[in-house]
């Protein structure tokens, strides 16, 4: 009887051991995508994906300006929203989405810095980026990153993507910028 309780107990704290360990696995960058392109599909909207680490200062500025009370339901009615932790510090390195280093240098991000974002369509066809390029130049050419749209150049930037990847208005468009030149403060 106590050999059989002793099984049982030992199965039992080997499966809570092993729920756990899975339970705190970030999901991979790639499932992530796919389930956000699926939901934009239905929704009709794009995707818009922040590359993002938890010790970074403009990632959360980044956070605060899209979930600003002002703008918060103008980004979730034009764009499905997913971050991917990426470049965490080496005791949170656990945190990061398996697949997002890989996404991130697929998307010309290795060396950009963080927040680094990207807006792809439904199919997951890349419509846009946070790097800046000279007029006429291609998505595939490396930019510079504006990151968490702050400057003048940058927010301007940000605002012109965003009226290419949405069906925001030009006076909601206007909440969104003057929301951003804060960042600039």
């Amino acid at each position: 009887m106590q050999s059989h309780l002793l099984r049982i107990c030992l199965v039992f704290g080997f499966t809570c051991a092993l729920l756990s360990t899975n339970a705190q696995q970030p999901e991979a960058a790639d499932t992530i995508l796919k389930n956000a392109c699926i939901k934009a599909a239905k929704e009709g909207k794009n995707v818009f994906i922040i590359f993002h680490a938890s010790w970074c200062g403009w990632c959360r500025k980044m956070d605060s300006s899209i979930y600003d009370k002002t703008c918060e339901q103008l980004f979730a009615n034009n764009y499905i929203i997913c971050h991917l932790v990426v470049h965490e510090s080496k005791n949170k390195k656990q945190l990061e989405n398996p697949g997002g280093i890989a996404l991130l240098n697929k998307y010309n991000g290795a060396d950009q810095g963080i927040p680094f974002w990207l807006i792809l369509d439904k199919n997951g066809q890349l419509l846009a980026d946070s790097q800046i390029r000279a007029e006429g130049e291609g998505l595939e050419k490396k930019g510079q990153n504006s990151g968490c749209p702050a400057s003048a150049i940058e927010v301007k930037y940000f605002i012109r993507v965003l009226k290419n990847t949405s069906h925001l208005t030009d006076s909601e468009l206007l909440v969104i910028e003057q929301r951003f030149l804060q960042n600039g403060n």
